[in-house]
């Protein structure tokens, strides 16, 4: 596992961190408290604090604009935008999911309400595309129409993945095709934001797309492996967490497939580790036996290397080659 983060995500929290304050200091002050405090850019007291989160978007979009031969900075607005849409998704993630700590901390629901928490993500929603809508044309507006189209593709993505989860059977298939939205859509758009900021030809912005969606597919399952083996002390979620909310996950939607009569046993123990612990262990265990682990092991590898094959075909400038080369090392290698 990568300890050490990659150079351009510091370079990314460096750079876009005070545009992002920027923009959301301009957030009306009922939802500003909550949206500075899920950025971590305060305590739960309000008190300046140094901001969360890795910035992988961010550091896309920072490359994908220097990747068209462009200064990193055209890419701070599809940055920001990105990085506020995102986090969109995360404070409303965390209501349906119930999940009371992200990042080691109370999450907003759980400090300020449902209510409080549905109407800060909504707010860093819009925020993104106000965002780009002010860039200059015509790169920031056609910026805003992919943020647009990338975002809806998630919110599908979101409604299925709900879906599942009461959806007896389920098959690696629909696992990964509700992946390829939630999850995919996003880096897709982070990935191309900073190209057409920079004006780049549409077969660049599409082949820096296929770069960011397979990065997304591999970046889930490296997720979905954290989500059941991951270890609570760096991840900052509970322990067996996907386990305990009944997700259907590509390790158990991969187990399920290979379950050869098992299914019965696994149903129940997945049933019963939204209260048991112990039981979620079992689960774990049985997921591993029947070859979850290794296929979603396998799955970020081979997406991860049909990612690099995209990339190549985008013909990045150097030194964001080497770069997004290196993001994308530590998208399957890391721990949290």
């Amino acid at each position: 596992m990568i300890k050490t983060l990659p150079a351009a995500l510091d370079r990314a929290r460096t750079t876009v961190t005070p545009a992002l304050r920027d923009a959301v200091s301009r957030l009306a002050p009922v939802v500003r408290g909550p949206a500075e405090y899920h950025l971590g850019f305060v305590d739960a007291e309000g008190r300046p604090v140094a901001g969360g989160g890795k910035h992988v978007r961010a550091a896309l979009s920072l490359l994908g604009a220097s990747a068209c031969g462009a200064d990193e900075a055209v890419g701070i607005p599809g940055a920001v935008a990105i990085e506020l849409v995102h986090n969109f998704s995360l404070v409303h993630d965390d209501i349906i999911d119930n999940d009371r700590e992200r990042r080691h901390r109370p999450t907003v629901w759980a400090l300020f309400g449902v209510g409080p928490a549905i109407v800060t993500g909504d707010a860093l929603n819009m925020l993104g595309v106000q965002v780009l809508m002010q860039a200059p044309p015509p790169h920031g507006p056609r910026a805003a129409s992919a943020l647009v189209d990338a975002t809806a593709d998630m919110i599908a993505g979101e409604a299925e993945d709900i879906a599942l989860e009461t959806r007896s059977e389920v098959t690696l298939v629909d696992c990964l095709e509700m992946t390829r939205a939630k999850t995919g859509a996003l880096l897709r758009c982070a990935a191309q934001l900073g190209a057409i900021l920079a004006g780049a030809p549409a077969e660049r912005v599409t082949a820096l797309g296929d770069f960011g969606n397979h990065l997304g597919l591999a970046f889930q399952a490296v997720d979905d492996l954290l989500g059941i083996w991951g270890d609570p002390a760096v991840t900052g979620k509970p322990v067996f967490s996907d386990l305990r909310q009944r997700k259907k996950t590509i390790p158990i939607t991969a187990a399920l497939g290979n379950s050869n009569g098992q299914a019965e046993k696994m149903h129940a123990l997945l049933e019963a580790s939204g209260q048991s612990e112990a039981d979620a262990a079992r689960a774990a265990e049985l997921i591993e036996a029947l070859g979850g682990r290794n296929v979603t092991e396998e799955l970020a590898d081979r997406h991860y290397r049909a990612a690099l094959l995209a990339l190549k075909r985008a013909q990045p400038a150097e030194p964001a080659a080497a770069e997004l080369i290196e993001l994308a090392r530590f998208v399957v290698d890391r721990d949290r």
